[in-house]
């Protein structure tokens, strides 16, 4: 088994997520006593988030990117950055490292075309809905139409993230709101949607609607299982 090393605190409620579903996977496929191999790297969020709401993303990655040579240097085999805007960063942190960087969008846009996905809702952060760096990515690796909400929507699904759920907050007023927004993109012909920050999937669960979701976290941490095993 590879040794995964994971960047996570952004929120650490998200990141409990990827330790637990990596473990149960890692025991579902070897069974009895097994567990994975992974090494976190916490950063403190509130450091980041100052530096995403004043757009100083260069140091913003240079943060993670020293997280990340501090992991490989200790022995993680891959990067799982537990986030999906700081995926804005990516390419610092691949040039802090020898070792891969298992991206994402990489991750999620091979789930959806496996699952025949053409057009598919995007939610999460506004820098995540608004900015070029992951849909872009998704749309030319990927034969997938992205669509986001209007910028009202966006503007409080963004809210929700940062004020609620990266706080540990779950709402039922807000998981309305959330749903409402999805239905709407569901209107606009989305066949999927995307849960494209790792806390959206604290909030919004399959059973509180029709349309498929796909959690980047789950899908994101299931994507670290299949490196780990793959000899």
């Amino acid at each position: 088994m590879k040794t995964i090393g994971l960047i996570g605190g952004m929120s650490w409620e998200s990141t409990q997520s990827y330790y637990q579903v990596i473990n149960q996977s890692i025991k579902q496929r070897l069974g009895g006593l097994h567990s994975a191999k992974v090494i976190l790297f916490s950063v403190d969020f509130a450091e980041i988030a100052a530096l995403q709401a004043h757009g100083d993303w260069q140091s913003a990655g240079e943060m993670l990117a020293d997280a990340a040579h501090k992991l490989s240097l200790i022995g993680a085999d891959a990067i799982v950055v537990c986030t999906n805007t700081m995926h804005k960063v990516a390419p610092q942190i691949e040039a802090s490292i020898n070792i891969p960087l298992l991206h994402i969008s990489d991750a999620t846009g091979q789930k959806l075309v496996n699952d025949k996905i053409t057009k598919v809702g995007l939610l999460g952060t506004q820098f995540t809905m608004e900015q070029t760096f992951y849909k872009t990515r998704l749309s030319q690796n990927f034969p997938i139409e992205i669509i986001t909400p209007d910028q009202q929507d966006r503007e409080t699904i963004h809210r929700i993230i940062y004020q609620e759920l990266c706080l540990g907050k779950v709402l039922p007023s807000s998981r309305k709101e959330y749903l409402d927004i999805i239905d709407k993109l569901a209107q606009q012909g989305a066949q999927a949607i995307i849960l494209g920050c790792t806390e959206i999937g604290l909030l919004v669960k399959q059973t509180d609607t029709s349309i498929p979701l796909y959690d980047t976290a789950l899908i994101h941490a299931e994507a670290a299982v299949e490196f780990m095993l793959n000899k």
